[in-house]
């Protein structure tokens, strides 16, 4: 049974930029959660604990889509995939129940306060793990 080859490696090409731009959103959001987590805890607890989760996500995806290996992809397709369905259900809960939000988490309104790119973001994440994705070599 022949092996699999991957098409090419995440943190070429595109994947570059993309990396780059998840340790950005790693880097933001885990020392803004963490300022407003050790400063203004009490007034939003769910949005900065929410906020952290978000940091942590992204760095587990930029390390993923750095990495090489099964695992590195796997981390990396479980923490994009995660991103997104965080990013749409917070984004959805923010918008529809907003009491429950005093304040902005990055993905608050499907990541308003960031450009909209906590949204857009996982897509281009699950499209470039997909593209780069094992192919079986043509017999």
């Amino acid at each position: 049974m022949p092996v699999s080859e991957p098409r090419s490696a995440t943190s070429t090409g595109v994947g570059r930029v993309l990396i780059a731009v998840y340790g950005i959103f790693a880097l933001s959001a885990t020392a803004r959660a963490g300022v407003q987590i050790a400063t203004r805890f009490d007034e939003a607890p769910l949005p900065y604990l929410l906020s952290a989760v978000a940091g942590a996500v992204y760095i587990l995806a930029t390390i993923g889509l750095a990495g090489r290996g099964p695992l590195a992809r796997r981390l990396a397709w479980g923490a994009v995939g995660f991103e997104l369905v965080g990013v749409l259900v917070v984004g959805a809960l923010s918008v529809f129940d907003a009491g429950d939000f005093p304040d902005d988490t990055v993905w608050s309104a499907f990541g308003r306060g960031y450009g909209f790119v906590p949204l857009v973001l996982p897509l281009v994440g699950l499209w470039w793990l997909w593209r780069t994705r094992a192919r079986e070599p043509a017999a």
